[in-house]
């Protein structure tokens, strides 16, 4: 029942952003009735067909489920940039007839308005297609240098690939993650940190998709942990067919990890909304480093969310890798994770803890990325500024 409401509420949210768009667009454009009609085709076509995009994976029939998915989440991100697009125009058009209230006659509000009416959608077609290449290319490689004062000399250059957020899915298959393994596995880690949403969907329905990831290969291993859309999809069935596929899930556990004489932990955590789902998988950071020998100083967390750091700074950990928050993605949802999350993307720090949150290594919903370019992340421990100087 709360899942139908949900979906409704959504439903009426979408018919009603696609009614201003079109009372806001269609009027000003300089086309004959007969284009105006087909937009308004074009506005119908797309409500009905991105909720249907959004429920494909519960479509059992396929090939046909995985196409619907395909136009109803292309439908969406078309729209996003259409409806950011027509607000921005709305701004802009409200500036100007402001001037043309106080100097009138100075601008041409007419052309202005037919002139900015045609070149929405154009422009939210362009950022589509280019946001659809940048999602669908394979993630570039991206190192992040970590200083760690006092790090011991085996472990300068301890190298750490994470891979993140691949949601593997209706439209992400296995030729995609295949060369996402490719790549890391070129780079020859010491370790390779999976730090949640492979998948969404069932093991039934995605194990042949995910597969490449059994050929992950790194001196110490693959740890994977899980992330919330795993909860959406059977996180135990995933548990163990991640298991089964040779990676090694940590469940608010640890493992220490020799590295020529020199010790580090590398923790995980379920999700940090694990305990809505399952309060047996509740997530804890300081159980996490329950055992732990006292005397390492590297300790690594693998947590989904950012929101992670707190406890995890308390807990005492140096460094944790994170995804979720997918850099936003595309514009403008960069702004709004903040809302929600402490950090975006990027290395910050927080007391005494170093924060990684990856930008993911797929993407989410729409097969679309502008300015939150997806990435395989290199994580490289090396000596702090003042233990360099020192030396």
């Amino acid at each position: 029942m709360r899942r139908s409401s949900f979906l409704t509420r959504i439903i009426l949210i979408g018919i009603v952003l696609h009614i201003y768009v079109g009372l806001r667009l269609l009027p000003d454009m300089p086309i004959a009735a007969t284009g105006r009609l087909l937009c308004v085709l074009w506005l119908l076509l797309s409500i009905l067909v991105i909720p249907l995009g959004m429920m494909a994976r519960s479509i059992k029939r396929q090939p046909l489920g995985d196409r619907i998915a395909w136009v109803g989440l292309l439908a969406m991100g078309f729209f996003s940039s259409l409806l950011v697009l027509t607000f921005a125009r709305d701004l802009v058009l409200a500036s100007l007839l402001t001037i043309d209230a106080i100097w009138p006659n100075t601008l041409a509000i007419a052309h202005w308005r037919t002139g900015s009416a045609a070149a929405v959608p154009l422009a939210a077609l362009l950022t589509t297609l280019i946001g659809l290449v940048n999602a669908r290319r394979r993630a570039r490689v991206v190192t992040i240098d970590v200083p760690i004062d006092d790090l011991p000399a085996a472990l300068d250059g301890f190298t750490i690939v994470q891979i993140t957020d691949i949601h593997v899915g209706p439209t992400i298959k296995s030729r995609y993650v295949d060369a996402i393994v490719d790549a890391v596995n070129r780079l020859q880690p010491d370790l390779i940190a999976v730090t949640g949403d492979v998948v969404d969907g069932s093991v039934a329905k995605l194990s042949r998709h995910t597969q490449p990831l059994s050929r992950l290969s790194a001196r110490h291993g693959a740890f994977l942990v899980t992330g919330n859309h795993e909860y959406y999809s059977g996180a135990n069935s995933w548990i163990a067919e991640f298991r089964r596929l040779g990676l090694q899930v940590l469940l608010n556990q640890h493992v220490v990890v020799d590295h020529d004489g020199a010790r580090a932990v590398i923790a995980g955590v379920t999700d940090y909304s694990a305990g809505h789902h399952d309060p047996a998988h509740r997530s804890d950071p300081v159980a996490a480093l329950a055992g732990a020998p006292g005397d390492v100083l590297i300790k690594v967390l693998l947590a989904h969310q950012p929101r992670s750091a707190e406890a995890a700074a308390a807990a005492g950990f140096t460094l944790q890798l994170s995804g979720h928050t997918h850099g936003g993605q595309f514009f403008p949802w960069n702004f709004f994770v903040r809302l929600q999350q402490p950090f975006t993307a990027g290395l910050a720090r927080l007391n005494g803890l170093w924060v990684y949150t990856s930008r993911g290594t797929g993407y989410w919903g729409p097969p679309k990325r502008l300015g939150a370019p997806s990435e395989i992340t290199r994580v490289r421990l090396v000596p702090g500024l003042a233990q360099g100087a020192a030396e």
